[in-house]
Formats: structure tokens, C-alpha cells, sequence
């Protein structure tokens, strides 16, 4: 494990970015670090219905396939098999990431590891590859994120090779211990030394847009009110500052 995966978080900060969707996370990380590559591409959520979840990182890399390895490395059996090993032995709340160098020839993962990782505790699944069983795993409780729906296992194509290392994944950078956040517009990884700030940050600004939009669907235009200026967020903290009243 790195020392980034061992840094102590605040107490309340996953709670936190429950409540701080993946299109504020990267407005803020824009806004606090510069920070414009921290969602990955072409990744959406399988079934929107379940599509939230927040957590730290375990990689999972995988690698295009050699067949003379199929019965040692691709074994789901061996005790050492990578994929086994993130499963097994993951922290419950855990989002377990998957680099599969964006290979869509075989499924990730399939229904039964998914029941697996449930009852383990996982919280979330994201890989830039594809996923199988589809209509299992859609009537399933974990929330996926991947590229597509493929028949064929992934050991039609690929072999998983590492655990908990560095990855990337649909073009981001992952670090194990990263917080990802994911929803109905995908996910975002938030680096774990930026997840204290940016839930407080985030937190924020989804207070105020909220408060902005009741405004606006109230009639309030949009010139000189939105994007958020010195006047609104004046009245923003007059609102609260008076108890956050009904606006209507």
C-alpha cells in the first residue's frame, strides 16, 4: 500500500461527497488544484438507478492476453490472481478500478463476481473496459461503470496482471487510495490529498447552486444573479445567516 493510500482522511469527508455530485467535483478540482483530467472518458454508468457510490481506490490492472498463461495468471482459482485478490481482499466501502487499457473484447467482470463483491462490501466497480451479464448485473445492487456489454469473459482478451499500483483508467490517473465518486454523469477521482478540501468546497457550491436554481424557478434572471457574484453570494449568506427560510 502507498503512503498516499495510508493518509488519514477527516472523519466526515466521504459522508460529505455523498451529497456533492461528479459535476461539482470537477468544477471544484478545476477551481482549487487545476486539476482538469480526473474523469474518465467514455465510462457511464450501466443502470443509472444505481450509479452512486463513493470510496477509496483498489486498482486492478489488467493486460492483453497470452494464451500460454491461461491456466496460471488467467486462473480466477490461484490464490494470487489479481482480480481474486482485489475481491477478497478489499476494505468494505472500497471502489474497486479496472485498467483495462479500454479492451471491450471481454467482459471484466460478470454477475457472479459482482454478487461476490456485494457481499463483500464493495462499493462501486469502474473499468474502461466492458462488462458481461447484463441482465443480471443491471437487477444487482452495485453500481458499474464501464464502457459497454460484451458475451465473452475477459480472459478472452486480456489477463489481469496487477493490484493496487498506479493505473490508468478510461485516461486518468489512479493512485490506490484516490477517492472516486460516481453518478448518473459518470465518475470522478479525486486525489486523496485534495478529498478533505474538496468535499467541504463541493459541498458548498452544491448549497448555493441549490439556492440559486430555487431563485431562478422562481423568476429570478439569470443577468447579474448567475454565474455567483458578490451580490449573490451576499444573499446567499443573508438566507442562511436567517435560518435558510422558505423561498417559495
Amino acid at each position: 500500500m502507498t503512503d498516499q493510500a495510508r493518509e488519514t482522511l477527516a472523519p466526515d469527508t466521504l459522508a460529505k461527497l455523498r451529497h456533492v455530485s461528479t459535476a461539482t467535483l470537477t468544477s471544484q478540482l478545476i477551481k482549487v488544484a487545476g486539476l482538469r483530467t480526473r474523469s474518465p472518458r467514455n465510462i457511464r454508468p450501466l443502470n443509472p438507478a444505481t450509479s452512486r457510490f463513493v470510496g477509496p481506490a483498489v486498482t486492478l490492472r489488467y493486460a492483453p492476453l497470452r494464451e500460454d498463461l491461461d491456466k496460471t495468471m488467467a486462473n480466477l482459482a490461484a490464490a494470487e490472481n489479481p482480480t481474486r485478490r482485489a475481491i477478497e481482499e478489499s476494505e468494505p466501502g472500497s471502489v474497486i478500478v479496472i485498467d483495462a487499457g479500454g479492451d471491450i473484447g471481454g467482459g471484466a467482470v460478470g454477475d457472479i463476481l459482482a454478487a461476490r463483491m456485494i457481499v463483500r462490501g464493495i462499493a462501486g466497480l469502474v473499468t474502461d473496459g466492458a462488462m458481461r451479464d447484463a441482465g443480471p448485473l443491471m437487477a444487482m445492487d452495485l453500481p458499474v461503470h464501464a464502457r459497454t456489454f460484451t458475451p465473452p469473459p475477459n480472459t478472452a482478451t486480456v489477463l489481469a496482471v496487477g493490484i493496487n499500483e498506479p493505473v490508468g483508467c478510461g485516461g486518468t490517473l489512479v493512485f490506490p487510495g484516490d477517492i472516486v465518486v460516481g453518478d448518473e454523469d459518470g465518475v470522478v477521482v479525486v486525489p486523496r490529498h485534495l478529498a478533505d478540501k474538496v468535499a467541504i468546497s463541493g459541498l458548498e457550491q452544491e448549497q448555493v447552486e441549490a439556492y440559486i436554481k430555487r431563485r431562478v424557478e422562481l423568476g429570478e434572471p439569470i443577468s447579474g444573479f448567475y454565474p455567483a457574484g458578490e451580490r449573490t453570494m451576499a444573499e446567499y449568506r443573508a438566507w442562511v445567516d436567517a435560518g435558510r427560510p422558505s423561498l417559495g
